[in-house]
């Protein structure tokens, strides 16, 4: 066991664990975070995703140890009670249908328009192709994209007919 210096949504926090405890564990177990959740604890479906230093990041994967930068997790996005542009987007196209993806994909989301302020249709399916949605939302997904990047509708988001995924 050893201490570990975490910053988390602007908080630093202190937490004493084994260093190789994956990031979700001490997220989850130890600072009570929800947002990212146990999916397949490989890597592979995004449901555990966080930022770090703005890359999206699967915690599941993640040594705690290895962690240096800047964590932030679904908790960390709201600000003073407002939500998200990508939060909203998610609302307003009524994305969720189960909501175990959620996160994954709303951080994933995040972190591609912080990178890519307008991405195109092919951008978005790119950006978004690793975060795994069981309810195949993938067109509430992509429009949900383009609307918190500045774009209005559901409609516009189709491109060729291919969608996030595809």
């Amino acid at each position: 066991m050893s201490n570990v210096t975490l910053n988390v949504n602007g908080t630093t926090h202190t937490v004493d664990i084994d260093p190789s405890t994956r990031l979700l564990y001490v997220l989850r177990n130890d600072l009570g975070l929800r947002g990212p959740r146990f999916g397949c604890g490989l890597g592979q479906c995004g449901a555990c995703t966080v930022i770090i230093d703005g890359v999206a990041t699967r915690s599941c994967v993640t040594p705690t140890s290895r962690v240096k930068g800047e964590i932030t997790t679904l908790e960390g996005l709201a600000k003073d009670g407002t939500l998200h542009p990508v939060q909203q987007a998610w609302i307003d196209e009524q994305v969720p249908q189960c909501g175990f993806c959620q996160n994954g994909q709303i951080m994933t989301a995040k972190a591609l328009l912080d990178r890519n302020p307008n991405p195109t249709d092919a951008e978005i399916r790119e950006g978004m192709a690793r975060a795994l949605c069981r309810c195949m939302t993938y067109y509430r997904i992509q429009a949900a994209v383009k609307r918190a990047a500045g774009g209005s509708s559901a409609a516009d988001a189709k491109s060729g007919g291919k969608v996030v995924g595809s």
